[in-house]
């Protein structure tokens, strides 16, 4: 299987090229920086590309694509965020115009305004979001999905795992004198996704005879509870906090309890109410097998 994967030097497209290679396949790795570590891209061949910039010139031969690249910050420009977002997806699409893409989407393109409660694939996208990141995210689905000549979309939650720039990064920002400070009450249920969970499921679509229907929810077995998943998070980094749970309301306007403005409406949430989805579309027709939701722990949860 010949394979290419972009933003191959992000957390999710690293563990879709290590998958892949494992697997015996042949890959070209894509990412924005000049040069890759070998070990995170799993000894693939890598090419630098900045799919905001423009189309690959020459592209190589491939029979699917895995399209991991994306903005991932719910506080970045919004200009930036379309650009990547929508407007590379664009030009990844125009470059492999002849194979299956796999387009790595997210849980966000859910609506914001409401609980996601075992959310089913047909209830995105909507007609409004919080941020510039589920917008466009969501317009990349469309884009794909209408273009696409064998378009598979998933849709992960939460994604965390060894290497994770993005969900835990998050967290320990906002840790102070030994405090987290969350929006809710830790108990509402989340989904959460394993890395390495994502990336076999990437290569599940990838491979797939028949990828019908073309969007799936990608998950762990079953939900946790925001305080269990905290807890584990904060202990896999080897950091002593306490997580405190403050109604959301209190949380606004967010700058006078989080200085660094990580906290706003997208991210309240994401924390005070379900995020949970049905993942029985990819078991049945993918194959996926979801593991339990685990964090190896330095310690044990304060």
């Amino acid at each position: 299987m010949r394979l290419a994967v972009t933003g191959a030097t992000g957390f999710v497209g690293g563990a879709v090229c290590r998958a892949a290679v494992a697997e015996g396949w042949q890959v070209t790795a894509f990412g924005r920086r000049p040069e890759a570590d070998a070990r995170h891209v799993g000894g693939a061949a890598y090419r630098s590309w900045d799919i905001g910039a423009g189309r690959l010139a020459d592209p190589p031969g491939v029979d699917a694509v895995v399209h991991c690249a994306a903005s991932a910050t719910d506080t970045g420009v919004a200009r930036e965020v379309w650009r990547t977002n929508l407007l590379g997806t664009h030009h990844v699409l125009v470059s492999f115009p002849a194979c299956r893409l796999v387009h790595v989407s997210s849980a966000s393109v859910y609506d914001p305004r409401r609980p996601t409660v075992r959310a089913k694939e047909h209830e995105a996208p909507v007609d409004r979001y919080f941020n510039a990141y589920a917008a466009a995210k969501a317009a990349a689905e469309q884009l794909v999905l209408s273009v696409a000549r064998d378009p598979v979309v998933l849709r992960p939650h939460a994604v965390y795992g060894a290497g994770d720039t993005t969900l835990l990064p998050r967290l320990l920002e906002n840790v102070r004198c030994g405090r987290l400070l969350v929006p809710g009450t830790g108990r509402v249920l989340v989904s959460m996704t394993e890395v390495d969970s994502l990336a076999r499921a990437c290569l599940l679509a990838a491979a797939a005879a028949k990828a019908w229907p073309s969007v799936y929810n990608v998950a762990d077995s079953a939900p946790v509870t925001i305080d269990w998943a905290v807890r584990g998070l904060l202990a896999s980094a080897g950091v002593r906090a306490r997580p405190v749970y403050l109604p959301a309301w209190l949380l606004t306007p967010p700058a006078r309890l989080f200085p660094g403005g990580r906290l706003n409406r997208y991210v309240i949430s994401q924390f005070a109410v379900e995020r949970t989805l049905d993942i029985t579309a990819a078991i049945d027709r993918l194959g996926y097998e979801p593991v339990p939701t685990k964090f190896p722990a330095k310690f044990p949860a304060a």
